[in-house]
């Protein structure tokens, strides 16, 4: 299991984008994922910056609950503010 304590205290710098995907790449489908933070999952984009990595990080964060195929687009899209 691994725990994001705090998400988004401070936005990330390029380097750390590119280095939790690459973490949360490695373990996709393969662990748990758990992360707090004081803002809302909307506001997450904003914290993560450049658009094209927030879009892949969050989809790895939330894309990955076993709630089913249709449930599973429209939870993601919710959780995403879109």
């Amino acid at each position: 299991m691994l725990i994001l304590d705090d998400f988004g205290l401070e936005p990330l710098g390029a380097s750390e984008r590119k280095e939790l995907l690459e973490v949360l790449e490695d373990r996709y489908g393969s662990g748990a994922t758990v992360v707090t933070s004081q803002l809302e999952p909307k506001d997450w984009h904003a914290v993560i910056g450049e658009p094209t990595l927030a879009d892949a990080i969050l989809d790895r964060l939330w894309c990955t609950t076993p709630i089913g195929s249709s449930s599973r687009a429209r939870r993601c899209a919710t959780l995403a503010g879109i």
